[in-house]
Parts: C-alpha cells; structure tokens; sequence
C-alpha cells in the first residue's frame, strides 16, 4: 500500500489523491443492488492524459487492478470497486475541446455530463441524440462504457452510432487513437466499436470524437390510454408496421403510473393500465401525431391526448425520465431489468412479466423504451426482509430468461456487470465467451482492468 501511494504521488498532483477510507467507500459501487463492491485501496482523480498514463503504468508495475468509474449512476455493478484497487473516477477531465458545425462533430473528455454537452451543441443547432434517463448527472465515458441509449433511440440509435473515434489508455500506459473524424471510414477492424460498452474492461477512454446531428424541430408529445398493457404492445405494433418514425415511443404500467404520481403530483390518468407517450420532431408533427392517434384508438386506447405545446409535451417527457426514480419509493429496495425483445415479442414480455410478479408475490413496475422492444422491469423489495430479497433475486432470473426464450437480449443498455455475468455465459455460448475472453487478453493480459466483471 505505501509503495502504490509513493509511486501515484510521484506522478500526480496532491488532490487528485484519495485516501480517506470514509470517502474511499462512497467511490466503491453504482447504483445496482445485489451486487458485491470490494474496498479500494486509494481514489485517483486524474485531470490530463498523461496523469491516466501514470496511474496505469503504476499499477502495471505492481499488478494492482483498475476499476474505472465515471458517475456511477450505472445499474450492473460494472463501476463496483474490487479489494485492494485503484478507482480511477474520469469525473475531472469534464471539458469539451470542440465542438464542429461543419463536420458535425464534438470532441469530449470522458467526465463531460450528458446533458451539458446536449445544451453546448444546441446553441450550435446541432444535437447529441442519446440521452438516458439519468442524461443530468451520467457522463459520456459511462455513456461509453455501457454502450447506454435513452429515450430517442428508437429513431436515432444508441450510444455506439455516435462514437466516431477514441483515445484510450490502455492496461500497460499506452494511448491508443482508434477511428476517425470523418463521416466514412472502413481503415482496419473496428477497435472503436469494440470499446463502446466494454465497461472498462479493455481500456480507460480519455477522449471521445463524437457525431452530432442538425437540431431538429421542437418534439410534440402524445399520450395514450390503454385498458391493458396488451393493447399497447399492439398499438406499438401498429405504429412501427405502417412506417412511422416517432423520435419517442415511451410505455409505464399502471403501477409505474402510480409511482410517478405518488412522488411528483404530475397527474398521469391512475385509472389506465399502460400509458403509451408517442413524439414525433418532424415539420409537421400534429399530422404524424394525429395518425398515430388512430392507430391507438383501433388497438383499444381509451383516451388519446395530443399536447398542445412544447411545455405540455417536457412534462410527459419528465414523467417519463423520473420512472425509476418514482419506483424507488414504492419499496426500500428495487432491482432494475434491462431485457430487451424483439417489437413483436413486447406484449408476450410484459404479459409473462406480469406472470412472475403474482408467481414471486411481488410488485414490478414496468417501464419501457417500447419502440424499441427495450423494457425495465423494476422488482421492488424490502431488503430487509431476507424471504422477499430472495424472491426478488429470483423474479429478477426469471425475466431475464423470459427475455432469452422470447428471442431477447439480457441488457439493452445497463450492461452486464456483475449482475449478469452468468446470464451473458448464457446468451452468448461457450464458443462466444471464449472468444470474448481471448479479445480481454490481447488488451489486457495481466486482467488488471475491472476484474470480475462480464465474465
């Protein structure tokens, strides 16, 4: 231990160490539940590349493993610190170098939050499309790291469509340049790609190209009430098959509902079963708006409720983004599902959600990014109950092999982590794994970075 700190501090400024273990602890995990977060040796909080270098380059020397961490607002206990590591929190290297109207393009460092990157295009008329719900507080290298989406997705795409090119300092202190600046390019393997949503586990990102779009038009929301969460997977349904291209398609459950009222007093219908909110950021939205209307009226929607201005549609849209947040409350604890089906398989998803609930004896609220088939079911519990906790673990399992045998993913945007190590075994197959493992040891063959985590 006093050997590490030597060596840190002969390359790091005085603040950028931690060593307090009270403050030490808070850095040791995200914010996913039932999972193990070790003691870190000591938090490194690095403002230059070459400060990163340095901490890599140490604990190469003394084979002491890294966990990298950007907000920790993830949910799969990927940012979860191992005994005896060096967190390494990216929180300080928070500038955006450039931003290019011309080739539409923002360079980042990886502690840039979300939304401030968001805004500081806007004022360019460009837009940064992906924006998850914790898009106030998250930063683009966990962005990164987790390969997140957001609510937009379902017209713009994922994280990993706006990676153009990375700095990366790799297990040894080396940096890496991968991709580009430009809109083509096809020069070698995709490393880039290969990082988005590694969780760490290839490299420490230290910069970030990043593609940005025209802004388009101010969104309209619209809101729609089903009997059922049936009739809503249908109406979804209805609206991908005949061509449209909402830039939202947002679906909470009735006790989702319920939870965002509870919490905020925002006036969402409590007697409906599945709200379904709709946008479109087209020229003419009250026309695609309307058509989608009747698309939800002939799946079964109670009330169809267009809003009347950009002000009405932000608070659905804020509802919406406080979802899990609303859960929270519902019980001590919660576990957050991230399986993502096929569009067709939505209603089949939600319905055997709704089956393990009542099988385990237990609330699950559901939200879901339905556009794009990508739902969360929440598992709330009182973890102080050690009967109810197991059942949550167990519900949890269960919807994630509901997810597999409908054709899903395990995580379409959290991450595996430590949550779901066994599950990605699962998805991906003996050959799959073997492989992933092989590509960890090319970068990394000491496992010095995140260990324990994926596989």
């Amino acid at each position: 231990m006093s050997d590490l700190l030597e060596r840190l501090r002969a390359g790091l400024p005085p603040e950028a160490l931690i060593t307090d273990p009270d403050v030490t602890a808070s850095y040791a995990h995200d914010m996913a539940s039932f999972c193990e977060a070790g003691t870190p040796a000591v938090v490194v909080l690095p403002r230059t590349v070459e400060q990163v270098q340095h901490v890599m380059r140490t604990a190469t020397a003394l084979r002491v493993p890294v966990v990298p961490q950007g907000a920790r607002t993830g949910l799969s206990g990927a940012a979860n610190a191992s005994d005896g590591c060096i967190v390494l929190s990216l929180v300080k290297m928070d500038r955006i170098l450039e931003i290019g109207p011309v080739d539409r393009i923002a360079v980042v460092e990886p502690g840039v939050v979300n939304a401030v990157l968001s805004r500081a295009v806007n004022e360019h008329g460009l837009y940064y499309p992906p924006d998850p719900s914790s898009w106030e507080t998250c930063t683009i290298g966990g962005n990164i790291g987790t390969a997140s989406g957001g609510l937009c997705c379902v017209k713009y795409g994922v994280t990993a469509e706006y990676v153009l090119g990375l700095e990366v300092v790799l297990a040894d202190g080396r940096l890496l340049t991968t991709g580009r600046r430009t809109a083509k390019g096809v020069a070698g393997y995709d490393l880039t790609r290969l990082f988005v949503g590694s969780e760490g586990s290839l490299g420490i990102v230290v910069k970030a190209v990043l593609a940005l779009k025209p802004q388009p038009p101010q969104q309209l929301v619209l809101a729609a009430e089903f009997p059922s969460a049936a009739a809503a997977c249908d109406a979804v349904c209805r609206i991908m098959e005949r061509g449209h291209t909402p830039s939202l398609l947002e679906l909470m459950d009735r006790t989702t509902v319920r939870a965002v009222n509870a919490l905020a007093s925002m006036g969402l219908p409590e007697t409906t079963e599945a709200l379904l909110l709709c946008a479109f950021d087209t020229p003419d939205p009250l026309a695609d708006l309307a058509a989608v209307g009747a698309l939800c009226t002939a799946a079964g929607a109670t009330e169809v409720v267009p809003a009347d201005n950009a002000a009405e549609s932000e608070l659905l849209l804020q509802a919406r983004r406080m979802s899990l947040t609303a859960l929270e409350t519902v019980k001590p604890a919660t576990m957050i599902d991230d399986v993502c089906v096929p569009r067709s398989q939505l209603g089949a998803m939600l319905a055997g959600t709704a089956a393990i609930a009542e099988e385990y004896d237990l609330t699950i609220g559901v939200c879901a990014h339905a556009g794009d088939g990508n739902t969360h079911p929440v598992v709330c519990f009182d973890h102080h109950d050690p009967d109810e906790s197991r059942r949550a673990r167990e519900s949890f399992d269960a919807i994630m092999a509901l997810g597999l045998e409908l054709g899903g993913t395990i995580t379409g945007e959290h991450g595996v982590g430590v949550l779901k190590k066994e599950w990605l075994a699962r998805e991906l197959g003996e050959t799959g794994v073997e492989l992933q493992r092989g590509i960890k040891a090319a970068f990394d063959p000491l496992g010095l970075l995140n260990p324990g985590k994926l596989f």
